[in-house]
């Protein structure tokens, strides 16, 4: 019987992890500018992993100061659990399937199985920093307030890097059977992404059946009834359990039951996927031939609608790149037909425990609340990137640079606005705002979808990444979606506190009327910003001839 790991598979999981750390390319790069951007990377994850921590920490004090410290480990358990199987299900396409260095890697003496867990725990490695974040901040909120023994600090520490490999293994697997399914058709890529949107709709409303099933009239939101309610999720997810029973009564059983369980469904999910790895990555790889080929006239455009289209066929061509840029256009259809089903004023009570006021208020505020999730991830932030290696056939175009990006624009303008306006009108209606109103917040909405691409467009071009292995680091974990999407975010939840602030004391039509002057302004400054980038190519190309 053949070894589960061996030296060699390490050798190969070593690899993988040099050829990417940012800390190895800091060290051999010579070019200023690319270590710039380097120093830059990790002081931006440095601090997204300082929010997470104290965040965490706040969350166990919390828990502290209410006198249920004891809640704190399986509160823990549950979240790294959570994380770790919305992160590696989105993540397992780009890196266990159709990956750029597939072919070198499966020409190495390695079985396929193997290759497959490489990519797995490397995937894994890639994560553990989150979750460390999270297990440190909140073994250091515990011990302040319960005062445990010693060896509960080693314990969490071990058992906190096993937590994460159960639900991504299940993560894994579903992903698989996702691949599995759709490779037999001709639009491969488009058939997985439909089904992994299934499954996020299926998530998305299984959670809302949940609260109904559980929910009772008495219950409030308290810290006492959030932890009764992680108390008894854990019984629907044992190894969160596990993990809560050894820190907590020092149960050795489980201990061994969920290191036992983590090492058996690592063997088990990986001896089945090795024996169609191949096989899928090679149909993923592949492309559907016509039968009939024949020639025809081809449809004339513009060259900034050719632009776009061919960015629609780029998106489409990639089940991680639709995913995640259109995740929030998917929840913009699925709040704006809840809206229309179960009503605006339901909904709002709903998330604020019928709160007593009037749901007006937030009339001014529900274009900030679509842009929310339909401004998630412009396609424009990382679509310059994800040129890779194929940028200098874009270069050496006979067009414009200006023109390019005008037509990736075009295509995320076109992308996003139709769910936007959508997603404002069924609001709209269900809250039976007035039609005036209702025209401004469209006017509003679609603004905004202008700032979006545009204000993306500025951080793809100026945090372009071209030497990326896996499109997951530019569309995930890239420098320019990274510093669109946090700005974007806290901005927009700042100014939709501000914005019904404001709609208490002033007329909600000139409240909408100063917000599209000032959303106007900065997406024109944006597009400029994006010409002046654009310019600088040429002025260099002229240069050179």
């Amino acid at each position: 019987m053949k070894a589960l790991w061996d030296r060699s598979d390490f050798v190969l999981l070593r690899t993988l992890f040099l050829s990417t750390s940012l800390r190895n390319q800091y060290k051999y790069c010579k070019d200023r500018r690319k270590r710039k951007k380097i120093r830059g990377a990790i002081v931006g994850m440095a601090l997204l992993y300082a929010m997470l921590i104290g965040y965490s920490f706040a969350t166990c004090i919390g828990y502290g100061l209410a006198g249920l410290i004891d809640a704190v480990p399986v509160t823990c358990a549950l979240t790294i659990c959570s994380l770790a199987f919305i992160m590696a299900f989105f993540r397992s396409n780009g890196y266990l399937f159709n990956f750029k260095e597939y072919d070198m890697l499966m020409s190495l003496p390695f079985e396929p199985g193997k290759v497959a867990a490489c990519r797995f725990l490397f995937l894994y490695g890639r994560l553990l920093p989150w979750f460390l974040s999270i297990v440190l901040a909140s073994m250091v909120g515990y011990g302040m307030y319960a005062k445990p023994s010693v060896l509960v600090y080693p314990l969490w520490i071990l058992l906190s890097l096993l937590l994460p490999v159960i639900p991504m293994l299940a993560a894994a697997f579903l992903g698989f059977l996702i691949t599995r399914a759709s490779v037999g058709f001709k639009k491969k890529n488009l058939i997985q992404t439909i089904l992994t949107f299934a499954f996020v709709f299926f998530c998305f409303t299984i959670r809302f059946f949940l609260e109904m099933l559980f929910k009772d009239e008495q219950v409030g939101e308290t810290m006492e009834n959030f932890s009764n309610a992680m108390s008894g999720a854990a019984q629907f997810y044992p190894p969160a359990g596990w993990f809560a029973d050894v820190i907590l009564r020092y149960n050795w059983l489980e201990l061994l039951l969920l290191a036992g369980t983590s090492i058996l469904l690592f063997a088990l999910v990986f001896a089945f996927v090795g024996k169609s790895y191949r096989q899928i990555n090679s149909a993923m790889k592949s492309h559907a031939k016509a039968r009939h080929a024949g020639l025809e006239v081809g449809r004339q455009r513009s060259v900034v609608a050719a632009v776009a289209y061919k960015e629609w066929r780029r998106m489409s061509g990639s089940t991680t790149y639709m995913v995640n840029c259109g995740i929030g256009l998917l929840l913009a259809v699925v709040i704006g037909i809840l809206s229309c089903i179960i009503g605006f004023d339901k909904i709002v009570a709903l998330v604020t425990n019928n709160a007593p006021f009037d749901p007006a208020i937030l009339y001014p505020a529900i274009p900030l609340i679509c842009y929310f999730v339909v401004g998630m991830l412009a396609t424009t932030a990382c679509s310059p990137s994800l040129e890779g290696k194929n940028y200098w056939i874009v270069q050496s175009l006979p067009i414009e640079t200006k023109v390019l990006y005008q037509g990736k624009m075009l295509f995320n303008l076109c992308l996003t606005v139709p769910f936007m306006l959508f997603a404002i009108l069924c609001i709209c209606v269900s809250a039976r705002v007035p039609l005036v109103d209702t025209l401004l917040y469209l006017v509003l909405g679609a603004v905004l979808c202008a700032f979006s691409t545009a204000w993306g467009c500025v951080c793809g071009i100026r945090h372009m990444r071209l030497d990326w292995e896996n499109e997951v680091e530019v569309i995930k974990q890239g420098a320019a979606t990274a510093i669109y999407l946090l700005p974007n975010m806290f901005a927009v939840m700042g100014l939709t506190v501000l914005v019904v602030f404001l709609g208490t004391k002033m007329d909600h039509r000139l409240l909408a009327l100063a917000q599209v002057l000032v959303v106007l302004l900065l997406a024109l400054l944006s597009y400029h910003r994006v010409l002046v980038l654009t310019a600088k190519p040429e002025s260099q190309k002229k240069k050179r001839s």
